[in-house]
């Protein structure tokens, strides 16, 4: 179904203005939850038209410098994916929760209504994410083998019937009661947007309008509400701003502003 004439930079140049449009939604308060789903689902859609933006299979293919399955000069592959990490650092992982099409998969699976799984082992999901990378690493560099190709992201997403789309299809089903197991787990290029996010100039605090009623940390599906949490594994889902009940009490605004709302 994926239509290779279209130029997947349309993909990429809509994830990168969706950073900046979802930034000002979150800062100046106009986010809403049905703009979240406008945008999860526009995200899907790139993915099953023109295969954009699927950065983590960019990121693998600059790694096995594959010009071909990058789909153009390997410096602009660097420069495109330095450029949504520096955004991250400023932003969070906007990215990664609604423009990247394979977790917007996850994210629209995980609204279907069935019990749901909940973890709060956040840093064992992190130190697996971890290995992965290192795995990942030595299959490019010294085996040439691309990983993702195993989980058949790109089979999933081209509607081809393999076994490596099967793989996925049933992460997609997994994603329906444990929330973004591939982001959390495999996703080499989100093992280096989390360290980014980890420093963000930009993130979701607390005021001192908090009551610590902690409904917010319950709601939190990554386990990254409470107070002193570094956000490294934030999407900004905004479920913790959904359950939270004191109004102002939860703001995206720049860090260690904290009391101001």
């Amino acid at each position: 179904m994926v239509f290779d004439q279209i130029p997947k930079t349309i993909g990429f140049i809509y994830g990168l203005v969706l950073i900046f449009v979802l930034a000002y939604l979150w800062y100046s308060g106009r986010w809403r939850q049905k703009l979240g789903w406008l945008f999860l689902v526009i995200s899907a859609a790139l993915g099953f038209l023109i295969f954009a933006p699927v950065v983590p299979w960019q990121f693998q293919q600059l790694v096995l410098r594959d010009v071909q399955g990058l789909g153009g000069p390997l410096i602009v592959g660097v420069i495109g994916l330095t450029i949504v990490l520096l955004l991250t650092l400023v932003f969070g992982r906007f990215f990664c929760g609604y423009a990247c099409p394979v977790g917007a998969v996850q994210e629209i699976a995980y609204h279907t209504p069935v019990p749901k799984t909940s973890s709060r082992s956040k840093n064992a999901f992190m130190a697996v994410r971890a290995l992965v990378f290192v795995v990942f690493l030595i299959m490019a560099f010294f085996l040439s083998v691309s990983l993702l190709a195993d989980f058949g992201i790109r089979d999933f997403f081209y509607l081809t019937l393999t076994t490596g789309s099967f793989v996925f299809f049933m992460v997609v089903l997994l994603s329906m009661t444990w929330y973004r197991p591939f982001c959390r787990l495999i996703c080499p290029y989100g093992a280096l947007l989390s360290f980014a996010a980890w420093k963000c100039l930009f993130r979701l605090q607390r005021t001192d309008a908090c009551i610590e009623c902690k409904k917010c940390e319950r709601a939190c599906p990554t386990d990254e509400a409470k107070r002193d949490d570094g956000k490294a594994e934030c999407y900004l889902c905004g479920r913790c701003i959904d359950a939270c009940p004191t109004p102002g009490a939860l703001v995206y605004q720049r860090r260690n502003a904290e009391g101001k709302k």
